[in-house]
């Protein structure tokens, strides 16, 4: 048993932020992400949303400091008609972690997929059903 680690980080995902150095990167995916498609590493928590996942993380790892934007989210095109993005809630949870502002980088879907495929150490699918809901996390320096 460990103390301070949140208890919705499964033992999987534990391992796997600390194998991973400066600079590296992972996917938390929504529900609809199609994970096996861009990943052999997929840790499951279909029981959480997002939010909850990005915050039990952030209290773990830092996010890189030394990039402008180390928090990746698709961009939501406008005939999406999200009026409030779930994207609005991860601003404010990295800011609360980081203290920076604008930490979001917003990047065009398939560019977004094509990233997950080349950078992303591992995928975590989530039980997110809000759509365009994807994130990817650069992890920093402790």
């Amino acid at each position: 048993m460990l103390k301070g680690v949140p208890a919705i980080i499964p033992p999987e995902l534990l391992k796997a932020l600390c194998e991973m150095g400066h600079g590296d990167e992972f996917t938390i995916g929504d529900a609809n992400f199609p994970a096996h498609s861009y990943s052999d590493h997929i840790i499951r928590m279909d029981g959480h949303k997002i939010p909850e996942i990005l915050d039990a993380i952030l209290k773990l790892i830092p996010i890189d400091q030394y990039v402008d934007h180390p928090v990746t989210v698709m961009e939501i095109p406008p005939e999406a008609g999200i009026e409030k993005p779930i994207t609005d809630k991860y601003a404010k949870i990295a800011h609360e972690h980081d203290g920076r502002d604008d930490l979001l980088e917003y990047v065009e879907r398939f560019s977004f997929y094509d990233r997950v495929k080349s950078r992303s150490l591992f995928v975590v699918m989530s039980g997110e059903t809000e759509i365009y809901a994807n994130v990817v996390i650069r992890k920093g320096v402790i």
